[in-house]
C-alpha cells in the first residue's frame, strides 16, 4: 500500500486469476486505483465507479492489483459477537483483545444485516501520477448503505499499517452486499451484533 500512496507504483503486480481457488479469500483494489476487488472463496469480485458516479459490480475472472491481501481458509468456525461491539472501532478493539500479542495476520468474516455503512470506491482519473495518500484517493467515491443483508472480508494485523492497512488502524475490510450489487472499502458501518456473526479461520 505504501509504494502505491507514496511512490505511485500503480500497475498490477499481483494477477488475481493465479489466486482464483476455492477457499482463497482476499482483497485490495484494482491496477491503477479504478475501482476495488474482493476475493470470495476463489470467486473474484469487481467494483468500478459508472456514469454519474453509478456503481457497477461484477463477477470476473482475470484481474491485476497493485498490492492484495489474501489468505487460504479451508475451515471457518463462528464467533457471537458481544453486545458492546457495534461499529468498525469496537470490532478492532474486540478482536484487538481477542488476538495474542505475537499472533501474524489473519483474515475474518462477517455476516448478516447491517442498520448501516459507508463504502468507497477508488476511481483515480486516468493518467493521473500519486505520490501521496491524497492523490491516490483524488476521484474517490463514497456510497451510503442502510438496511442490508452483507458479507464483509477483513484482515487483522498489529505489524502491517501502510502495507494492507492504512496507518492508524489494524483492519481493512471490504463489503458486498448478499444481492451482489454494492461492494467497496468499508469505512465506517454500524449493526446490532445479533443480526452480525463473525467467523474466524478454524
Amino acid at each position: 500500500m505504501k509504494n502505491v500512496m507514496m511512490k505511485g507504483e500503480l500497475g498490477g503486480s499481483i494477477s488475481l486469476d493465479s489466486l482464483a481457488n476455492k477457499g482463497v479469500y482476499g482483497l485490495g483494489p484494482i491496477e491503477f486505483l479504478r475501482g476495488e476487488l474482493l476475493l470470495l472463496d476463489g470467486i473474484i469480485y469487481n467494483s468500478s465507479v459508472g456514469d454519474e458516479n453509478s456503481m457497477q459490480v461484477e463477477e470476473i475472472e482475470s484481474v491485476k492489483a497493485p498490492f492484495f491481501v489474501y489468505a487460504e481458509v479451508s475451515k471457518w468456525k463462528s464467533v457471537s459477537l458481544p453486545s458492546s461491539v457495534t461499529s468498525l472501532k469496537s470490532l478492532e478493539d474486540f478482536l484487538d483483545k481477542l488476538t495474542p500479542k505475537n499472533h501474524e495476520a489473519f483474515p475474518f468474516r462477517l455476516k448478516g444485516k447491517i442498520n448501516s455503512a459507508d463504502i468507497h470506491i477508488v476511481n483515480l482519473p486516468k493518467g493521473s501520477k500519486v505520490s501521496s495518500p491524497k492523490e491516490a484517493h483524488e476521484g474517490l467515491t463514497n456510497y451510503n448503505l442502510t438496511d442490508k443483508k452483507v458479507e464483509i472480508l477483513g484482515f487483522f494485523s498489529r505489524k502491517h499499517q501502510a502495507i494492507f492497512t492504512h496507518h492508524d488502524t489494524f483492519i481493512h475490510l471490504h463489503l458486498i452486499t448478499e444481492d451482489q450489487k454494492e461492494m467497496g472499502h468499508l469505512d465506517q458501518v454500524d449493526f446490532d451484533p445479533k443480526n452480525l456473526k463473525l467467523y474466524l479461520p478454524e
